[in-house]
């Protein structure tokens, strides 16, 4: 039995443990144009070493859940610091050659499967740590550090990529070594409790999200009217279809999807679906931006991204008081239109290449993005009554990172496919084929696309390529500040006034006894 001495001693532990997979979020997008000249990977290939942490993350954590539950909560989240430390240390050891691509991939993947381990068996033993009266003040620490991590992801990551970007994994190593010690020395409670786990659920929706995903960001290379595109995405969604049909069925649910019927908290799991499809890949799409269209170094382009969490940081504080006072409505609601506001006006600057026309539109992005998140949270988390706090929070990331994974595919092959085309467009100024066009095209996000001959063309020929990339990712932060203003909107009709202890009865579920968190 953990003593309530040892409760700081836990909390250490799993800031350590799981603060590893919120660096993780967002660190790789900055290397992702040394990793990919370094390795000659391909376009899609780039993106699945994001998207294959998050759609792993996605799939795999209400099942992490339920095996913590299971097999013991201290010895699970063990484990799972040790797959997330293996993992990385083999991504950093990812060989040149035909086989680099499969092999960082699987290992991404393999990460996410120990982060999905790890995160909910650490927030349950936290939660186990200490008396109820302290869990709301243990709750935020853990929450504001981790969180705060994902903002040091961008600046970690270009420092260590200019060492070489296999550094960036191979950090995750002492990490990893310092939560197992801490691990050790404040034995946190290992209980059991054992229950049927859902493997049927598990398999259709692993294979569901996997396929949607799938189908969504290989449409750059299949085609999208492709046999194999359209079949992926039909079939994916169809298997998320039989999961839920299933789980409203089964006995112990690997989810309880009739959580869903209290309208307040599936309001604030479409807003965190909805900015989530934004808020992860912007880091991915703002730091090939800042490296292939401005030309900077990777530490410079982490320097850009702070920017983002400037405002960021600041709104989120803003937001907590918000929600604190009168509830998630008005933070989310100001948050989704002074979003979609920084995002248009940043996205409009975007073709002037200049950092410091930027600035104060990526700081108005940041400042409208942390209005939303944490109330969001934090209010479907207070809305659901009738649940443990463990197994609401697993529905929430499970939402959160899915719409990330969907986010990034759909994002990602739109970016490729538009940049073909305004590689294309623009090059054929300067008299280059259109066969000519499409290879730079498919050069570019290695950040050292061959410009042919030397001299002024050569010149002519970058521009041109750096104002092609720049259009291109401009065209997708048009497309994140539809989202928001669809975000807007809905929470206007949708999102219910009042703080959610004031109405915690309302919407709750019949549903037989959750057996863990």
């Amino acid at each position: 039995m953990t003593t309530k001495k040892a409760g700081p001693w836990v909390l250490a532990a799993m800031i350590f443990a799981v603060g590893m997979t919120f660096i993780d979020m967002t660190i790789v997008s900055i290397a992702i144009p040394d990793i990919q000249k370094d390795l000659h990977l391909s376009e899609t290939g780039v993106q699945w070493i994001v998207n294959g942490y998050l759609l792993a993350l996605s799939a795999s954590f209400a099942l992490g859940g339920r095996i913590g539950d299971t097999l013991g909560k201290r010895r699970v989240v063990t484990a799972g610091v040790i797959i997330f430390a293996v993992a990385s240390a083999l991504c950093g050891a990812t060989p040149t050659g035909s086989l680099a691509e499969p092999w960082i991939i699987t290992f991404r993947v393999i990460q996410g499967i120990g982060a999905a381990l790890m995160i909910p068996a650490a927030l349950a033993l936290v939660v186990a740590s200490y008396p109820i009266e302290k869990r709301g003040q243990a709750l935020a620490i853990f929450f504001g550090i981790t969180g705060a991590l994902t903002s040091i992801g961008p600046i970690a990551g270009g420092y260590l990529t200019e060492i070489d970007w296999r550094a960036i994994f191979w950090i995750n190593i002492p990490i990893a070594l310092i939560a197992l010690l801490l691990i050790f020395i404040s034995k946190p409670d290992d209980e059991r409790t054992p229950a049927p786990i859902d493997y049927r659920g598990a398999v259709l929706i692993t294979a569901g999200m996997a396929l949607s995903v799938l189908g969504l960001q290989q449409a750059s290379d299949w085609g999208w009217g492709s046999p194999k595109t359209i079949g992926s995405i039909l079939i994916g969604t169809l298997l998320i279809v039989a999961f839920v049909v299933h789980e409203l069925r089964a006995t112990d649910p690997l989810i309880r999807v009739r959580i869903f019927s209290n309208r307040a908290f599936a309001a604030d799991n479409v807003v965190l679906f909805m900015l989530m499809i934004v808020f992860i890949p912007l880091f991915f799409f703002a730091s090939t931006y800042a490296q292939l269209a401005l030309g900077q170094t990777a530490s410079e382009a982490g320097l850009y991204i702070l920017y983002f969490f400037i405002g960021f940081a600041i709104s989120s504080q803003i937001g907590g008081r918000i929600l604190d006072k009168v509830g998630a409505r008005p933070a989310i609601i100001v948050g989704g239109l002074i979003g979609s506001i920084g995002f248009y006006l940043w996205a409009s600057k975007m073709t002037d290449l200049s950092v410091n026309a930027q600035i104060p539109y990526i700081i108005l992005a940041g400042f409208g993005l942390g209005l939303i998140l944490a109330p969001a949270n934090t209010d479907a988390i207070n809305r659901a009554p009738a649940s443990t706090y463990g197994e609401v929070t697993g529905i929430t990331q499970t939402v959160r990172n899915y719409g990330s994974s969907l986010g990034l595919a759909i994002l990602g092959t739109i970016l490729i496919t538009q940049n073909r085309v305004n590689v294309e467009d623009n090059l054929a100024t300067l008299g280059l084929s259109k066969a000519q066009s499409d290879q730079i095209a498919s050069q570019l996000s290695s950040g050292a696309p061959s410009t042919g001959s030397g001299g002024a063309q050569a010149a002519e020929i970058f521009k041109g390529i750096q104002t092609s990339y720049a259009q291109s990712t401009q065209t997708i932060f048009y497309i994140m500040t539809g989202v928001l203003v669809v975000l807007f909107i809905f929470a206007l009709i949708f999102v219910p006034s009042g703080k959610a202890e004031t109405i915690a009865a309302e919407g709750t579920y019949d549903a037989p006894a959750a057996s863990g968190g």
